[in-house]
């Protein structure tokens, strides 16, 4: 872990990967340092934003003793079902791809519950972890210039749904109506929630 001074009120801590990344956040979230506001996590890094005039030498010190352990069960969160029309224009390529086919897919997808592990490029976008490692492809080797909102897709180890219309290269299994952002509540997917997806006709 190495833990690097960002701003004056602000604290980066870089990690090896993703599960060190929810052990860390989790870990400091259960029982936050003195001064600590908000935990942001991302794929190899978690930020610690802290209370201007934090002594950020003891948040360091705080963080460096937490007991963060990889691969732990997470905790409680609450818990988010999002309905699917599993329709989308790649859900055939990703049968093939995964050796599933296209019900299997919708199975493997909707069989496992999968967690929001950080925010990502467009407010509401969250990137969901933890789900059915036979559905890791890679993403589209040409990105599309436009993919509709509501768009659920897939990339590498990750899921995710698009919040709003915009470019994109995950591979498009399905969609929902589901709103992912608002101004008056913020993201519907929270880092550390459980996800559940579940097929809808």
């Amino acid at each position: 872990m190495k833990v690097l001074p960002c701003g004056d009120a602000g604290l980066l801590v870089e990690v090896d990967g993703l599960p060190e990344v929810l052990a860390l956040a989790d870990a400091v979230r259960a029982a936050p340092p003195d001064g600590v506001l908000d935990v942001v996590a991302a794929a190899r890094t978690v930020l610690l934003c802290v209370r201007p005039g934090t002594d950020l030498a003891a948040v360091r010190r705080a963080v460096l003793e937490l007991d963060v352990q990889p691969g732990a069960a997470p905790p409680d969160g609450e818990r988010v079902e999002i309905g699917v029309v599993y329709d989308g224009p790649d859900l055939e390529e990703v049968g093939e791809l995964t050796g599933l086919g296209a019900d299997g897919v919708v199975a493997a997808h909707t069989g496992t519950p999968w967690r929001a592990a950080f925010g990502g490029f467009a407010p509401g976008f969250a990137y969901l972890v933890g789900g059915d490692p036979r559905l890791e492809v890679a993403r589209r080797s040409e990105s599309r210039t436009s993919v509709p909102a509501g768009s659920v897709g897939l990339a590498g180890e990750f899921s995710g749904i698009y919040p709003r219309s915009s470019p994109g290269g995950w591979q498009l299994i399905g969609r929902t109506g589901a709103e992912l952002w608002n101004l008056d509540r913020g993201a519907l997917l929270q880092p550390g929630c459980t996800v559940v997806f579940r097929e809808i006709r």
